[in-house]
């Protein structure tokens, strides 16, 4: 591969479209067959039923730069091989399945006094 590289071009000589599609399929089905809807909904933060009722009765509201960080500590505890985690963010304390990225239950400051914890094995102490 002697041959130089000019800016805009892919590919150092001509190549047909027909064979560089073929290349882009093989690539795509050799890495996965996962699309980018299902790789979204993988990462992204879920709430189970028991966890929206439990934000509905106690009045919590999650704002988007809270629901982000609380991701970034769900990815913190899964580099750790956490499976149930107990997040804290202000006053507010979630359990959160840590492989489905699922919310299982949430409380609030005035909620969690007097509780006992279990069933985690890990917790993340967001400032």
């Amino acid at each position: 591969m002697n041959e130089r590289l000019m800016i805009g071009q892919m590919f150092p000589t001509p190549v047909n479209s027909t064979s560089i599609a073929r290349n882009v399929r093989h690539s795509q089905g050799a890495v996965n067959s996962t699309s980018f809807d299902q790789l979204l909904q993988q990462n992204m933060l879920k709430f189970s039923n028991h966890a929206v009722k439990r934000l509905e009765q106690r009045g919590i509201v999650i704002p988007e730069e809270q629901l982000a960080r609380i991701s970034d500590a769900v990815d913190q505890a899964a580099a750790k091989g956490s499976k149930e985690s107990l997040i804290m963010l202000n006053d507010m304390a979630l359990i959160v399945n840590i492989k489905n990225r699922t919310v299982v239950t949430a409380m609030d400051g005035g909620s969690m006094k007097d509780n006992v914890f279990t069933n985690i094995d890990s917790a993340v102490i967001i400032s």
